[in-house]
């Protein structure tokens, strides 16, 4: 009786107050934050988190099948398939530079009292939990003139993601995250406080995907450093997405086109490697907005192959006058019995590669006799 009362004053009274407080200070803070564009901190919360989305071009907000790291880039992706899910993640970035994380997913549904409405999950509320590390690496001390000094120092990123999801129906699921970041290079430290939300449709077949997502809304507690003003504060990374992802009938080729940071037109770096013309043109900065990917799935979803491009990446970090791959990424994974694999490489110079690799372990698997 206690929890009957208990799980009827959440959906009619704490629900609607967190709303709405959500709905009043969302305007406020993402108007502030599209202000200053151009001027945001924490920018390693626009790296790919997993192999997955590095081989979908480090961004997708529509795939709803299953990959845990997928809710990161929008919490309204965790489904049935996240539940009981832990995955690991490992990228081996560039001079020494690592990123891992881990995730789990929970999912958890009615009580006994309640009669489960037709067509919906017995767990229609996801909730997942992830941990993020950045590590740069050590790196030596330099006086004014560049002689080296002998010592060293290092600098982290860290990020916590807690994310939580709501099915609202057969086709539409809506999801929330909230993040703390803390940032410490040398001696200067920075934290802050950030937030997602996200909504996913798809259509009865499954062969429709659209996610709709915005990311990083959010401030600074306290700022890497102080000036004449006081505490000197910075934006968070903004990014309003929307993805689209078209799944064949009748081949096993899933199309995906991700448009990210649709509240700004022109994107920060937008003038790197112009040679003599001086600025970007339109059809250039449209295109730089969007990521195209392509996935070869057979029906049994055994296994995955992906490869994509991203314009941005290929316009800013293509060395001149030089042949690259910088731009597309690869990559490919496998299920095998309770585990999945995989696998990604994309380059953003000549000299560099970015791998990356994931595993996931189906516990729910594990616990079945």
């Amino acid at each position: 009786m206690y929890l009957c009362a208990l799980n009827m004053f959440f959906k009619q009274k704490f629900i609607p107050i967190v709303l709405l407080a959500a709905m009043m200070w969302l305007p406020q803070q993402v108007s502030a934050q599209i202000r200053g564009a151009g001027t945001s901190v924490f920018n390693f919360l626009s790296l790919p988190y997993s192999a997955r989305l590095n081989a979908l071009g480090g961004d997708n907000v529509a795939i709803q099948d299953g990959e845990l790291a997928m809710s990161l880039m929008n919490p309204a992706l965790l489904n049935n398939a996240t539940d009981k899910v832990l995955q690991l993640n490992y990228a081996y970035w560039m001079q020494g530079t690592m990123f891992g994380s881990v995730l789990y997913g929970h999912n958890f549904g009615r009580g006994k009292w309640e009669k489960q409405p037709e067509g919906e999950p017995d767990k229609p509320n996801y909730f997942a939990v992830g941990i993020h590390y950045l590590d740069y690496g050590r790196m030596p001390y330099a006086n004014e003139e560049g002689g080296l000094m002998g010592n060293t120092f290092t600098a982290k990123d860290i990020l916590i993601n807690v994310m939580y999801a709501r099915q609202l129906g057969p086709m539409f699921t809506v999801g929330v995250a909230f993040k703390p970041i803390y940032s410490i290079y040398e001696s200067y430290s920075s934290f802050a406080l950030g937030a997602d939300v996200g909504g996913h449709f798809q259509l009865p077949d499954s062969t429709l995907h659209i996610g709709l997502t915005l990311r990083n809304i959010g401030w600074q507690l306290k700022g890497f450093y102080s000036d004449e003003s006081g505490r000197h504060m910075e934006n968070l990374p903004l990014n309003l997405e929307l993805g689209l992802s078209y799944r064949f009938k009748h081949a096993p080729i899933r199309l995906n086109m991700t448009i990210h940071n649709m509240q700004i037109w022109e994107l920060p770096y937008a003038s790197a490697n112009l040679g003599d013309t001086g600025k970007v043109l339109w059809y250039d900065t449209m295109f730089r907005h969007t990521i195209f990917a392509i996935d070869i799935i057979p029906k049994s979803d055994r296994f995955w192959l992906t490869v994509s491009y991203n314009h941005r990446h290929r316009a800013e970090m293509q060395l001149k006058d030089q042949r690259s791959l910088a731009g597309f990424a690869f990559g490919a994974g496998v299920r095998i019995y309770k585990f999945s694999v995989a696998f990604a490489m994309s380059q953003y110079t000549k000299s560099n590669f970015t791998y990356q690799a994931s595993l996931s372990l189906d516990i729910n698997s594990m616990l079945k006799k």
